[in-house]
């Protein structure tokens, strides 16, 4: 019985760091269930999503050629659905992190750690989705309430700070 150094050591091993890789897709389906189980948002996987985005555009190219080349069409007909998914998952990462941002704007905003946790474009949308429910509940509810609750993030006068967005 081998322990574990020699010749025939090497062989396990490449066979186990085959075995645990991941491939960026993978990763993105990590980061999608993570994203979606998870009560706060997480941070952004910048680099993921844009490689990600990179071998999208490339095997759009690649779908594209094949089928004009004369390419099988079950074959492609394969790899578009692999592509499919793969955009289904980007999409769908996206997604559940806008929904996130939707949900808890002001906490969000508020706090630099969550803000941090997000793209420059979410951050931007963030900024211009707390604007408009800001501009849009003074307008609808704040403006018609006594002056102590007119605001979105306190709940009652007696409160010395915010209650809400914590």
């Amino acid at each position: 019985m081998d322990s574990g150094t020699g010749e025939g050591s090497t062989s396990f091993t490449d066979d186990y760091e085959t075995f645990i890789s991941t491939t960026d897709v993978d990763l993105l389906k990590r980061a999608w269930r993570n994203e979606k189980a998870a009560p706060e948002i997480l941070q952004y996987e910048a680099a993921l999503v844009h490689r990600i985005k990179e071998q999208i555009e490339l095997a759009e190219q690649n779908v594209e050629a094949s089928e004009a080349d004369g390419e099988d069409p079950l074959t492609m007909s394969l790899y578009q659905m692999d592509l499919d998914r793969t955009q289904f998952l980007l999409r769908s990462y996206l997604r559940v992190r806008l929904q996130k941002i939707e949900k808890y704007i002001f906490h969000i905003l508020k706090t630099d750690e969550s803000l941090n946790r997000l793209s420059d474009e979410e951050q931007t949308f963030a900024a211009s989705c707390g604007d408009d429910l800001r501009a849009h509940l003074k307008e609808t509810v704040l403006s018609k309430l006594p002056t102590d609750y007119n605001s979105e993030l306190k709940q009652s006068a007696a409160s010395e700070e915010d209650d809400m967005g914590k």
